[in-house]
């Protein structure tokens, strides 16, 4: 089960012998631990974190974003735009399985990544193109373990991401698509390894983002409302919101903050 909410492979080559879907087509699936293959997709899989994936998880296991990457997850790199995406860290034993699943399924469960939210659904965004948002395109996995797409009732797209809970993050996993399918990246740019960095701090790490800043000369560079200030030092989506923000100005130069003006 890979299923990224902002796959950044090549298109052509992730949708190769799947069925793709639109948000009224339907597919049948159902899970339950009565099925002999429950928990079956949650071990030896590579499952790509969104930053809300990353936060959600921190925040569920009571841990800052830094202690949770450092614990749970791995770093890996896009085949062709060589930019840096957080995967979840499999246990190193026999099966590999995901370190939050138990005998009777997630642990984990209100807070489970958009890749389990979604399965057997994937979602495959196109590079960008000049003038053009990409339109994301659902496609179907179809495991031979899953018993539950052989039996299940049937759903439509639309009707499976309401039930999932994915319309209620649907705002900020959107930004992010944005930034990852920014059309900076036409015609083969990549981000140096400082950049990469930043990219990693800002969208995944957003404890150190915070410290970033409130312990630099952000606040003194840059013009922040004083209460959009207040609300960036309690409020963990309002701050990821606007991690998004400073990633198209910081690396895209695009317009969404504003410098301030020095004054003599």
């Amino acid at each position: 089960m890979s299923a990224p909410a902002a796959n950044l492979e090549d298109r052509p080559s992730l949708l190769k012998g799947r069925r793709t879907l639109t948000l009224r087509d339907t597919f049948a699936f159902h899970c339950g631990p009565e099925r002999s293959c429950f928990n079956s997709c949650c071990a030896d899989v590579n499952i790509v974190l969104t930053p809300l994936d990353v936060l959600g998880l921190a925040r569920r296991l009571g841990l800052t974003t830094t202690a949770f990457r450092a614990r749970h997850t791995v770093t890996l790199q896009t085949r062709d735009l060589q930019l840096p995406v957080v995967a979840l860290k499999m246990e190193d034993r026999e099966g590999r399985p995901c370190p939050f699943v138990g005998p009777e399924g997630c642990t984990v469960y209100q807070d489970r990544p958009w890749a389990c939210r979604m399965y057997p659904l994937g979602l495959a965004v196109p590079p960008a193109r000049a003038g053009e948002e990409p339109e994301p395109l659902y496609f179907l996995f179809e495991d031979d373990f899953c018993e539950g797409r052989r039996d299940g009732p049937d759903w439509t797209v639309g009707q499976w991401r309401e039930d999932q809970g994915v319309p209620e993050r649907e705002r900020l996993d959107a930004a992010f698509r944005r930034v990852v399918t920014h059309p900076w990246f036409i015609g083969g740019r990549r981000l140096d390894p400082r950049r990469q960095e930043l990219f990693l701090m800002a969208c995944y790490d957003l404890d150190r983002f915070r410290e970033f800043i409130f312990e630099s000369s952000f606040l003194k560079r840059l013009v922040v409302e004083p209460e959009l200030a207040a609300s960036l030092a309690t409020d963990d989506l309002t701050l990821l919101d606007f991690s998004f923000r400073w990633v198209r100005f910081a690396l895209f130069g695009e317009p969404t903050l504003k410098v301030r003006r020095v004054t003599n």
